[in-house]
């Protein structure tokens, strides 16, 4: 048995378990994603930054951990939140468990606890702030410190998150039986990517499809954006409550008004929608999962998606000049835009989805 381990949520609900990470203290939005694998990318996603993760499927760590799947330079989810740990991992490619990784990257960790129970939580009352600690059963303290943080809603956190300065990625996606990415010169289209926190996959997959892409800090100017002559702007994933940013949104409004493509995911999905004139709200719960149906309006089709978002654009107050491209299947709510004036469209979900689903990929 490992050390032990409480999640308190800010509701009074308490769950004890068992530390299978490191040792520490970890507050956050307690969210729940229903991906049957992916964890190690999910852990290392930008997106999850303040967020203590709750894997809906019981088994996680199976595969251990291959440092070649991982979507940054280390693990930004606050925490991780389990029913059962393995006791060994088998696959070819890992290197070293799920619980040394964890460790090794200072990450909290609790397993042996009912996550159908606090799925259910999350699901009925809404996304909840909840402190995760190990090395002790302490409950009042951990209610104490879920207590105390204020919640995703005004928090920037794309800035947190972004690289310090610009670079360019050559690498592309990874292919059997070759360790490690291959690169690929691109001829083709000039990117430039704003991190809000973007992740690897979506850089791989634009330099698979010929294009040569430069990364940019999130609060990088519309004018030295401009001089690095961009073919089109992407607007990349990211976390937190896209209405602080708006460093991005101002520059979002300058590329719309001189007419240069864009094309943006997640929050850069909510960027532009804010770009464009309308606004986002905070979700209930948010989605968070690899099994999400989104339906292509135009052509009626249904297209399984990866999601992680916890705001949304209100279509509601969009624009005559935004017309939805995609609808949720779950609640409706809107997944994609597309400007009628200007080059510009945008996703809610993840297109690059590793390690799947690729409908939109």
């Amino acid at each position: 048995m490992g050390a032990p381990a409480v999640l308190a949520l800010e509701d009074g609900t308490v769950f004890q378990g068992e530390s299978v990470g490191a040792d520490g203290c970890s507050v956050g939005e307690v969210v729940f994603n229903t991906a049957m694998s992916g964890y190690q990318e999910i852990l290392t996603d930008p997106s999850y930054c303040r967020q203590l993760v709750t894997l809906t499927y019981p088994h996680i760590g199976n595969t251990g951990v291959t440092p070649e799947d991982n979507e940054s330079d280390g693990v930004y989810a606050a925490g991780l939140i389990i029913r059962d740990l393995p006791l060994l991992h088998s696959n070819w490619r890992a290197r070293e468990s799920l619980p040394a990784f964890l460790e090794r990257e200072n990450v909290v960790a609790i397993a042996g606890i009912d996550t159908r129970r606090l799925t259910r939580i999350i699901r009925e009352k809404g996304a909840q702030s909840g402190c995760l600690m190990t090395g002790t059963r302490e409950a009042d303290r951990a209610l104490k410190e879920a207590r105390a943080f204020p919640g995703l809603k005004g928090m920037d956190l794309a800035k947190d998150v972004t690289t310090k300065t610009s670079y360019d990625w050559e690498d592309s996606v990874w292919q059997h039986p070759q360790e490690e990415a291959q690169s690929q010169s691109g001829a083709g289209h000039r990117v430039v990517a704003y991190d809000f926190g973007i992740k690897r996959n979506i850089l791989r997959l634009l330099v698979a499809h010929g294009c040569r892409v430069t990364v940019i800090p999130a609060n990088t100017p519309y004018e030295d954006a401009l001089a690095l002559e961009p073919d089109g702007v992407f607007l990349s994933n990211g976390p937190g409550d896209p209405e602080p940013c708006d460093y991005a949104i101002e520059a979002t409004r300058s590329f719309l008004g001189d007419r240069i493509p864009l094309f943006g995911i997640c929050l850069g999905h909510q960027i532009l929608g804010l770009a464009a004139g309308g606004r986002t709200v905070k979700m209930k719960f948010g989605h968070h999962g690899a099994n999400h149906p989104v339906q292509e309006l135009e052509s009626g089709r249904v297209l399984i998606s990866s999601q992680n978002h916890g705001f949304a654009v209100d279509e509601a107050s969009l624009p005559e000049n935004v017309r939805a491209t995609h609808r949720s299947l779950f609640d409706g709510s809107l997944q994609g835009i597309e400007l009628t004036d200007r080059p510009a469209f945008s996703f809610q979900g993840h297109p690059e989805a590793s390690p799947g689903p690729h409908d939109l990929s």
